[in-house]
């Protein structure tokens, strides 16, 4: 298998199965800490495995040698990308991490993160890319399966569920920033100073809402632990998850994307990274024995269908010459 196969294939299945995986580590930590004091740690110890990652590359291959001029375009590339794939990434994280604490279980938070499949050509609309008739299909699909997922009873959505389709949104236009920034920047680098902007993002959020805890805001809507200061015992006690969320999903699984992405067929990858809510699922059942209904089961079968059907590209049937 040749290289290039080696990093459109396995890269972005390994990225899939990692991240299916942390939606579990992801569930316990909700337990325990808050979701801005959460991102941030997993970010920053993202930022040192790359740091790491990144000087043992320098060490094995010295990068080519460059004039200032070359350099100073080089930074300011590798800055503008990192601040806007963290920004992004962090919106995202965020309001993941919150519909989990809000009470959507690891399964169902899988598949509604993976609308950003469909969401990506979708989206493609803006930039004047024609949208096929299966990508429709899939939207109504999509559509259909979200409400077998997330419509209770009294037709409306849960506010947990509605923040992880934010979260859909922003992961959407994340893939479009690293769409655009790997044709300049480093893979490796541009993942490192993301994760640094993300966890700047999720420093300030946390301290802000902290300060507006001093205020007795926290009491006002039932929610202390997001309006306190960093609990530094409960980021102990959840310190298991919490690496193998900030050194495979975030070090490893957002690094993996970045080098499958570039230069590769977005179709393919995308459909590979869709994966982790199948992996989500499986994980949830064996590790936190959780159960969903057949109802939801059927939203989740017709989320994976409108996945892989937005993301096939059909033959069409060219004109007579």
């Amino acid at each position: 298998m040749k290289n290039n196969q080696v990093r459109q294939i396995v890269f972005p299945v390994l990225a899939a199965l990692i991240w299916g995986t942390a939606f579990v580590a992801q569930d316990m930590c909700a337990d325990i800490i808050d979701t801005f004091t959460f991102n941030a740690v997993r970010s920053y110890i993202a930022v040192v495995v790359l740091m790491v990652i990144i000087a043992i590359f320098r060490k094995l291959s010295p990068p080519p040698v460059r004039t200032e001029a070359e350099k100073k375009v080089a930074r300011k590339d590798l800055l503008l990308g990192g601040f806007c794939c963290g920004t992004a990434l962090a919106i995202a994280s965020n309001f993941q991490q919150a519909g989990i604490a809000a009470g959507v279980d690891a399964g169902k938070a899988g598949f509604i993160t993976a609308l950003y499949v469909v969401l990506v050509p979708l989206c493609g609309i803006l930039f004047k890319r024609k949208v096929s008739l299966p990508v429709w299909i899939a939207v109504g699909l999509s559509v259909i399966s979200l409400y077998l997922l997330c419509i209770k009873g009294d037709f409306t959505l849960a506010f947990g569920d509605l923040l992880v389709l934010v979260c859909a949104l922003f992961f959407t236009v994340h893939i479009y920033c690293i769409d655009h920034f790997t044709t300049k920047v480093d893979g490796i680098q541009l993942s490192c100073v993301q994760f640094f902007f993300a966890a700047v993002w999720a420093t300030i959020a946390k301290f802000v809402c902290a300060l507006l805890g001093t205020a007795g805001i926290g009491d006002v809507v039932n929610a202390s632990s997001i309006f306190s200061m960093p609990d530094w015992g409960a980021i102990l006690a959840a310190a298991l998850p919490i690496l193998y969320v900030g050194v495979f999903s975030s070090g490893v699984a957002y690094t993996l994307q970045i080098l499958a992405q570039k230069g590769s067929n977005p179709t393919v990858v995308t459909i590979l990274l869709s994966l982790e809510s199948v992996f989500a699922v499986i994980s949830g059942a064996i590790i936190l024995q959780q159960t969903m209904t057949g109802r939801e089961y059927l939203g989740c079968v017709l989320m994976f269908v409108a996945v892989i059907l937005a993301q096939i590209e059909f033959p069409i049937k060219k004109k007579a010459e």
